[in-house]
């Protein structure tokens, strides 16, 4: 395969910051739907994604590029990340969807989302648009990130191609409804396991977006469970993505975020260890500590690969909100 071209040169090179944004729960916001813009705004989802895809009828598209224009303007996204779906470049819509919202809408938008993306020349093109957009508006250049949504087989081959593609790209989603599609799964309940079949379905293909998007230091995310009043259910299937390590679920009715936020988020017991071991560590190997490269806290060793994995649960507790109800004592001597 002829290797993508290298990014926009007018596009940063420095790591976006929204790589790091919170994104526990993503809720699923119809853009053609003034109500649900408008109720999104009070619901404690960590990201919002306005939706001209899936969401909106093909005749209501147009309005509702406005529509959401409008509501990123107007409404108070106070604590959330603002995204918009786009359609997906095999459509007529796209160029349109993303001029009219970010040309509209640009300084209140954090990132565009695109679906069913098969390969790097998709993200590619989006970073060219989006540059030429701001450059005309006078927006800062490279600000506004991409989410990057996988939605079918050639799409996953050609994943870590896709999250090299562009600085801008801050998470890799699964698409999960479309994705069985592609590849003829035999179910019809998205995210359950398809009958006859005695392992996890899901494994390989959350392992293989995870490890692309962790290689290029992006953020993961799992698609939607469409049972929404099942939230038992939801809790099982976005308990499997986050022990792998992933950074949040979409979620589709607002009876789902609560869930979302506790799954993706570490339990205080574990936030208030990991913040210890930093501690430890940090005082064990300096100079008051005796230069020490691992050190004993009560009955656990620790040293340096303690600490990295120390800093993946302090980061997400700090991101969560959570704060310590434990700190470290430094040995008297």
């Amino acid at each position: 395969m002829t290797p993508p071209p290298a990014p926009s040169a007018t596009t940063p090179a420095t790591t976006p910051v929204g790589r790091s944004r919170p994104r526990r729960s993503c809720l699923a916001v119809p853009g053609s739907s003034p109500r649900f813009l408008e109720k999104a705004q009070g619901l404690p989802a960590d990201q919002v994604f306005l939706d001209l895809e899936d969401a909106c009828a093909p005749l209501a598209k147009p309005d509702a590029r406005h529509t959401i224009v409008k509501a990123l303007n107007e409404g108070d996204w106070t604590g959330k990340t603002r995204v918009v779906r786009v359609n997906d470049w095999t459509t007529e819509w796209t160029y349109r969807d993303v001029i009219t919202v970010v040309e509209g809408a640009g300084q209140n938008l954090d990132c565009v989302m695109l679906p069913k993306v098969q390969d790097a020349q998709q993200i590619v093109a989006l970073d060219l648009l989006l540059t030429q957009i701001e450059r005309t508006m006078g927006f800062e250049v490279g600000r506004i990130g991409i989410e990057a949504q996988i939605e079918n087989a050639k799409g996953l081959v050609n994943v870590d191609a896709i999250a090299a593609a562009s600085p801008r790209t801050e998470t890799i989603i699964f698409g999960p409804a479309d994705f069985m599609a592609s590849v003829n799964m035999r179910t019809l309940v998205v995210g359950e396991q398809p009958p006859g079949y005695p392992a996890d379905a899901y494994h390989y293909i959350l392992m293989k977006l995870l490890m692309a998007a962790r290689t290029h230091d992006l953020q993961v995310i799992d698609g939607p469970y469409l049972q929404i009043r099942n939230v038992d259910g939801f809790r099982e299937v976005a308990g499997r993505a986050a022990a792998l390590g992933y950074d949040g679920k979409w979620v589709l009715h607002p009876g789902q975020i609560d869930a979302a936020n506790e799954v993706f988020s570490p339990a205080q017991e574990d936030y208030d260890h990991a913040e210890l071991i930093l501690d430890a560590y940090a005082f064990h190997t300096s100079e008051a500590g005796g230069r020490k490269g691992s050190v004993m806290l009560g009955d656990e060793m620790i040293d340096e690969a303690s600490r990295k994995m120390a800093l993946v649960i302090a980061g997400k507790g700090r991101a969560a909100g959570l704060s310590r109800t434990s700190s470290f004592e430094a040995p008297e001597g």
